[in-house]
């Protein structure tokens, strides 16, 4: 492959947890009925079409922004002791040192995954970072990744994304991604199907099968 594409939240993060945390916290707040689905409903979005979907479900007062800044002013915090999956960060040293070109592809935003990844002393290492607002729709769209694919340069099908989700697996096999699925506890409930479609599966980045 000519270049490597990432996801971070529940794939070189281990913060999945945190926003069910968040999502409970906001909810007990503004004296919100936590429902069970709302949390799948938002997985695939990004922040600012989430913040827009919960304003409307729940009728609120707040702006999509505000909204937004009170979730990331609540996970702060926590991303300061955020830690990466096991192997992660070995893998993708060895990657850098071979040259190969590497990119990250989130629906975090900026304020929470530059510190995180320069915490760990993974920033520098990436040729691009693309995050989900600059095309501004969530993974269930391949946009990101075609994004991602045109930052370094490449095809998709070049490309071998890694990532957690369902949902972005989808989108990346439609532009012709090679994917490698990364479990996370948060999509136990869809791994077979993650798996049936991805190229590749790990448990984490000690697993590397290739």
């Amino acid at each position: 492959m000519k270049a490597y594409l990432f996801d971070l939240d529940g794939t070189i993060f281990e913060s999945m947890d945190i926003w069910g945390q968040v999502d409970i916290a906001f909810c007990k707040k503004h004296n919100l009925t936590h429902e069970v689905n709302y949390a799948d409903v938002v997985l695939s979005m990004y922040f600012e079409e989430a913040a827009a979907y919960t304003k409307t479900r729940f009728n609120l007062s707040q702006t999509p922004d505000e909204i937004v800044e009170e979730w990331l002013s609540m996970a702060a915090e926590a991303y300061e002791k955020v830690q990466l999956k096991p192997g992660a960060k070995e893998y993708l040293m060895i990657l850098a040192t071979k040259g190969h070109k590497l990119a990250v592809a989130t629906s975090l935003p900026t304020q929470l995954l530059e510190p995180t990844l320069k915490r760990h002393g993974i920033y520098d290492i990436f040729d691009a970072i693309c995050t989900a607002k600059e095309v501004g729709c969530g993974k269930s769209k391949p946009d990101i990744f075609i994004l991602a694919a045109n930052k370094l340069g490449v095809k998709p099908e070049d490309c071998l994304l890694f990532d957690d989700l369902f949902a972005a697996v989808k989108s990346a096999k439609s532009i012709g991604m090679k994917v490698c699925a990364v479990y996370d506890k948060t999509s136990h409930k869809d791994w077979d199907a993650i798996c049936a479609l991805a190229d590749y599966a790990i448990t984490d980045f000690n697993s590397m099968p290739f």
